[in-house]
């Protein structure tokens, strides 16, 4: 299947968030009850270690792999540059949306817990059409060769990267408990 540029650029972008909220919030929910209340206690902590400080390292890292893989140009600075803002803004973003939400996960009942993670869902939905707008501005300036590196290193992401991705993090915060 052939998706748009657009299409390719939003879910391209929901890889380039770290930690991606929904592996955090889905944790607490898919885990086998707990046997006792500590155990409860801790699988929130566990969600927002797993993002932790480098999370901003991780962004510029996906940035500079990007800039470098789609071969940005000088021409082409100030539209990669507002799309990489773009990226550190959601991100920061996301990090705060979800330390807000470790803090008060514990205390939540199932339904807030849902809201909270319907909240969640929203917000990164606005900040995935964020980041598509500001791609479709860099794409749109690109020449049809360089389109075509883009769309083959989209792909190689979506076929690849993005399944493993998010096995990785639902894997380190689900692993202990079964």
């Amino acid at each position: 299947m052939k998706l748009k540029p657009t299409m390719q650029a939003t879910l391209l972008a929901t890889m380039l968030l770290p930690g991606v909220a929904f592996a955090q919030s889905a944790a607490p929910n898919t885990a086998p009850p707990p046997a006792k209340p500590e155990a409860a206690q801790t699988a929130a902590p566990a969600g927002r270690h797993a993002r932790g400080p480098d999370s901003a390292a991780r962004v510029e890292q996906r940035i500079n792999q990007l800039h470098s893989e789609l071969g940005i140009t000088p021409a082409e600075q100030q539209q990669w540059d507002q799309f990489a803002q773009v990226m550190r803004d959601n991100a920061k973003a996301m990090d705060q949306r979800l330390d807000e939400r470790g803090t008060q996960l514990t205390s939540m009942n199932a339904a807030q817990d849902m809201q909270s993670y319907a909240e969640l869902s929203a917000q990164h939905a606005q900040d995935m059409q964020k980041l598509s707008a500001a791609f479709q501005s860099l794409y749109s300036a690109m020449p049809d060769e360089q389109k075509q590196t883009a769309d083959q290193v989209f792909r190689g992401h979506l076929e690849h990267g993005r399944h493993g991705s998010a096995n990785a993090h639902h894997g380190s915060q689900t692993g202990s408990s079964g």
